[in-house]
């Protein structure tokens, strides 16, 4: 599984965020990582330095997994790592919803074909 980070204009960077995102999503994630091609991260702060909401920092996060459309989830929270916690979570719940119908799907194709034998 691929991580790959992104950051708008008003938001650092640094090694230290993306080292702390990568280790934030991988280890939230990591149960899908055999399922899962990439994930990209979009940070961003929506109102940069003007005064205005203060949850306005923004994770975006798109999975990609094998043999489904890509998946998206947006937090918004007052700091980057707020944003990224909730992101996270709400992936994983996503995603086990969506490899739960596909597994489950899967289980029924067997059971139908192991009775048609």
């Amino acid at each position: 599984m691929k991580i790959q980070v992104e950051t708008d204009r008003n938001v650092a960077g640094n090694e230290a965020l993306l080292l702390f995102v990568e280790g934030k999503v991988r280890s939230a994630l990591e149960r899908f990582q055999d399922r899962l091609t990439r994930v990209e991260v979009h940070l961003g702060d929506e109102n940069g330095e003007k005064a205005g909401s203060s949850a306005d920092k923004r994770c975006m996060l798109e999975a990609r997994a094998i043999g489904m459309q890509p998946v998206v989830v947006t937090e918004f929270a007052n700091s980057i790592g707020d944003a990224v916690g909730g992101a996270t979570r709400k992936m994983q719940s996503l995603l086990t919803s969506a490899f739960g119908r596909i597994d489950g799907r899967d289980a029924d194709a067997t059971i139908r074909q192991n009775e048609a034998t």
